[in-house]
């Protein structure tokens, strides 16, 4: 298999002479008058030291100096340190990059800005987050960049840009395509992202407006994210009946676009479609043997989450929400509109019964928070049926919709997904603390339980390959040199774990619990989590693809 684009033969020689260094075998006494070792600023000894490659773990001693890892060795402890732990017996890992994530989103006051310390990812050991993801992103990206130094933020930011927000931006919310003028349009704007620091062009070509775009016009935009050595991700536009054109298209765009392509979140929804990751996977390694850079990122659940409308046919979300609204008050449309409907609930996100989706947030009205669409019909005394779930579907988008949790997925497609080695691993989920939201517990979970549950105890991967899916991988991905690594020069993002001890307890039901496992966590040499207690330290900054 190609390796990815940017990563250099350098690196590869330091990170394994870096590992040589990491032995058991006693460090040489220093001789008489030889001025004393330098000191660190934070020493951990005794580790179990997993680099980051898919490779064993070897046991050793880090040493910290200002944000950078400067020495690996087998016995570090002659040099003096303002922290010192020992960590024998702990699992010692590069901080894990969440190469999805909602963390931050276009309401300011939510997610990371409104809670910095990020507490839920600090606590599985996440240590950077990678925004805009889905085609939504803020425009200019550079509004979100000052509003996170300003919150003053405990883990790093790093963000694509959204080819919907910037088709939402230029062409609106119709059902159209761009023309020739709006497309230059659009293609400025992708270069002002990438030269402010995206990492790459988003898309979410399931939800509107990027569904609205012909294959060209994402090809075009993803040119530009190319040239500037940037990377296309995307929600394809199905994952249910059209899984597998879908997976066409996203490497079409990749190889036409002339760069490296990412399938996000990768699933197959709805049961007439699961078993379909073998076909997936064989598409992916096709298009990697005649060259097309592909690789796939996965959470560890069998149900996805994002807003109702997403059982809603595209035809109906044309011209934005007002349209939508006037449609459903046409007698005709809503006829038409709920037919719609009722076949997704059965053959798509639905998985075929109403009480397969759960709502986790609707603002106009939170009591129903945690409710499936089968409860609430019932709490309104009215029968459980599709038709009266995608005539409540409709009264509750009226209201002012609702996210939700749509069970649709089967265990077996998300363990052949995970094992593929393009595969890494991300949350789609975003920054949680405890509120009347019932969110899906893949933002307090999904690494936790990918290395716990899947890697530990059911043997999936082995857990060094777990930690390269969640560490090396991803920041290989993004062109990040100097993270995902353990290795001396890198960023001083590590997790310490203990491994027997990891585990995902968030649940569907009670979804905001904590993950357990992490002893400390360093973002730029700090300790944001030291002893299993967060320190209230906030040393995460914004990383561009810009960053020299």
């Amino acid at each position: 298999m190609p390796s990815f684009p940017r990563a250099r033969l350098t690196l590869l020689a330091t990170a394994l002479a870096a590992l040589a260094a990491c032995s058991n075998e006693p460090t040489t006494p220093a001789a008489p008058n030889a001025p004393p070792p330098e000191p660190f600023d934070v020493l951990l000894t005794g580790g179990t030291l997993y680099s980051g490659e898919d490779t064993l773990p070897v046991t050793g001693d880090i040493g910290l100096r200002g944000n950078r890892i400067v020495a690996l060795g087998g016995d570090l402890s002659a040099h003096p340190a303002t922290l010192v732990r020992d960590v024998s017996g702990l699992a010692v890992m590069p901080g894990f990059i969440d190469i999805h994530s909602h963390a931050v989103g276009s309401d300011l006051s939510d997610g990371l800005y409104r809670w910095p310390d990020a507490e839920n990812l600090v606590r599985q050991g996440v240590t950077l987050v990678v925004g805009g993801q889905d085609g939504d992103s803020p425009l200019p990206i550079e509004s979100s960049f000052t509003a996170l130094e300003a919150a003053d933020i405990a883990i790093h930011y790093a963000t694509m840009v959204g080819h919907g927000s910037i088709r939402a931006l230029v062409v609106g919310e119709q059902d159209r395509p761009a023309t020739e003028e709006e497309l230059e349009r659009m293609r400025e704007q992708v270069r002002l992202a990438m030269d402010a620091g995206a990492f790459g062009l988003s898309s979410g070509l399931i939800y509107a407006p990027g569904r609205f775009a012909p294959t060209e016009e994402v090809i075009a935009l993803a040119q530009v994210a190319g040239e500037h050595d940037g990377i296309y991700i995307s929600h394809m536009r199905e994952e249910g009946l059209q899984l597998l054109e879908s997976v066409a298209e996203t490497i079409r765009i990749g190889e036409e676009g002339g760069l490296p392509t990412q399938i996000t979140h990768h699933k197959v929804v709805g049961a007439p479609m699961w078993g379909k990751s073998v076909e997936t996977l064989r598409m992916v390694d096709e298009a990697i043997a005649r060259g097309v850079d592909v690789s796939i990122d996965q959470y560890p659940y069998t149900a996805s989450a994002t807003s109702l409308t997403i059982l809603f046919p595209g035809w109906s979300l044309d011209g934005g929400r007002d349209a939508l609204l006037a449609r459903m008050e046409d007698t005709a449309q809503r006829a038409r509109l709920k037919t719609d409907i009722v076949y997704n609930i059965e053959v798509d996100r639905g998985g075929n019964d109403p009480a397969n989706v759960g709502l986790s947030n609707c603002p106009h009205d939170n009591t129903i928070n945690g409710l499936n669409l089968s409860e609430v019909l019932r709490l309104q005394e009215r029968a459980v049926s599709k038709d009266n779930a995608a005539d409540l579907l409709m009264e509750l988008v009226a209201a002012g919709n609702c996210d939700a949790v749509f069970h649709a997925i089967h265990e077996d497609d998300v363990r052949n997904i995970m094992r593929h080695p393009r595969t890494m691993i991300a949350s789609d989920g975003g920054v949680e603390a405890p509120t009347d939201r019932v969110p899906h517990p893949r933002s307090y979970g999904t690494f936790a339980r990918f290395l716990g549950h899947y890697a530990r105890d059911e043997g999936v991967v082995p857990v060094h390959t777990a930690i390269h899916k969640m560490t090396q991988l991803p920041a290989d991905r993004l062109g990040l040199e100097d993270r995902g690594r353990l290795q001396v020069g890198a960023i001083a993002d590590i997790a310490v774990l203990e491994l027997a001890a990891v585990r995902d307890l968030s649940t569907f039901e009670e979804p905001h619990q904590y993950a357990e496992g992490a002893a400390h966590v360093f973002v730029a040499g700090e300790a944001v989590l030291l002893d299993g207690a967060m320190t209230a330290a906030r040393p995460g900054v914004i990383v561009r693809s810009t960053d020299e």
